[in-house]
């Protein structure tokens, strides 16, 4: 497993550096004492509702799944849920397995697998599996088994929000309604470009203006320059945290917008160059105090990107009760990670958006 493949999870995933942590099943008995006179354990109450699959036993992604099942194991304690909850940890390759003892077990829903190649494989096997929450995506849909569903935390939702708030504003003064992209290389950050340009076309906008970000003066002196001539009605960067605060002072007064993945919660000597750009987040980190969230246990992670997986936890255990009993005929409803709603076999999800002033990301008001 190359270091780039972590990294790439992570920052998809909306995670950055991972949290070690063991697999627990919230039903498991501890062994028994040799020990003369000393009473035995309960026995562990047979049956799973919900099992929960992870890969809470490959180093690259535990923490990112620990965070995870953490969000889901504080979600069901503060509903009080009777429902009973149990991890099923893998390693690497080792996600057919764990699904298979999730099953055996009974389990009635399963949240899982995390990891976009996991999903693929238990996509693609034809496994007789019970109603499965999967966590990530896969490119075709149409591929997916009918019992399983996808709760992604995706770039590309990200992306046809920000296309849509755009379309939906307000000519520029100028009577522009064009926008321009900048992007850089990487396959995150392509695949970000290339969905917000997908939803600017269905919606019928023009061909984006592209730009190719290299993060050299000289190369945004020129972007600088074409963008003056030009005048887009906004502009979008399909950069990181770094790069889109070295873009952002070259592009003037135009309205720029990003993905969370801008955002990592550390404030760094150059986090005022972001001011005015608009990102969308997840509620969870926009507005903390919602009241949607009371009664929800928060935690402390290392970056935005572990805390994302943790309301996406949160979510998850939601999505899973409501399957309990088989798909809802419908589901809506505000939570930790967004607008959540069932969209055939997809749990589609709609962010927040959030404006940076003084260095600090603040709710856009009227803005989902």
């Amino acid at each position: 497993m190359t270091a780039p493949r972590a990294a790439r999870l992570v920052r998809t995933f909306a995670a950055g550096l991972l949290v070690c942590a063991a697999a627990l099943s919230v039903a498991q008995s501890p062994p028994a004492s040799d020990g003369a006179g000393v009473t035995a354990p309960p026995p562990v109450p047979a049956g799973v509702d919900i099992a929960v699959v992870l890969p809470l036993d490959a180093a690259a992604y535990a923490r990112a799944a620990d965070a995870v099942r953490s969000g889901v194991l504080a979600a069901a304690e503060a509903a009080k849920s009777p429902a009973r909850i149990r991890v099923f940890a893998h390693g690497e390759d080792g996600v057919l397995a764990a699904f298979e003892a999730a099953t055996q077990a009974g389990a009635r829903i399963i949240i899982g697998p995390l990891l976009r190649d996991d999903v693929k494989v238990v996509a693609t096997m034809a496994l007789e599996i019970p109603y499965t929450i999967a966590l990530n995506q896969i490119e075709d849909a149409a591929t997916l088994p009918a019992r399983l569903y996808t709760f992604p935390l995706s770039i590309e939702s990200d992306a046809r929000l920000i296309a849509r708030r755009i379309r939906e504003a307000p000519p520029a003064p100028n009577g522009e309604q064009g926008v321009a992209v900048v992007a850089s290389g990487t396959p995150l950050m392509h695949r970000f470009a290339t969905a917000f340009t997908a939803e600017w076309r269905s919606l019928g906008g023009s061909v984006p203006m592209a730009f190719r970000y290299d993060g050299t003066a000289e190369a945004l002196t020129a972007i600088r320059r074409e963008l003056a001539r030009d005048a887009p009605a906004a502009v979008v960067l399909a950069l990181d945290g770094v790069n889109a605060a070295r873009a952002k002072p070259y592009l003037g007064s135009l309205p720029t917008y990003a993905s969370a993945l801008v955002f990592e919660g550390q404030l760094t000597a150059t986090v005022r160059d972001l001011d005015g750009l608009v990102v969308t987040e997840i509620p969870w980190i926009v507005t903390p105090t919602g009241p949607e969230f009371s009664g929800l246990p928060r935690r402390d992670f290392p970056s935005a990107a572990l805390t994302r997986l943790y309301a996406l936890g949160l979510d998850a255990f939601r999505v899973a009760s409501a399957f309990l009993d088989g798909p809802p005929d419908r589901l809506a409803f505000d939570g930790a990670t967004g607008r959540i709603t069932l969209e055939g076999h997809q749990l589609a999800r709609e962010g927040r958006f959030a404006v940076f002033r003084d260095g600090t990301l603040v709710p856009v008001d009227g803005a989902r």
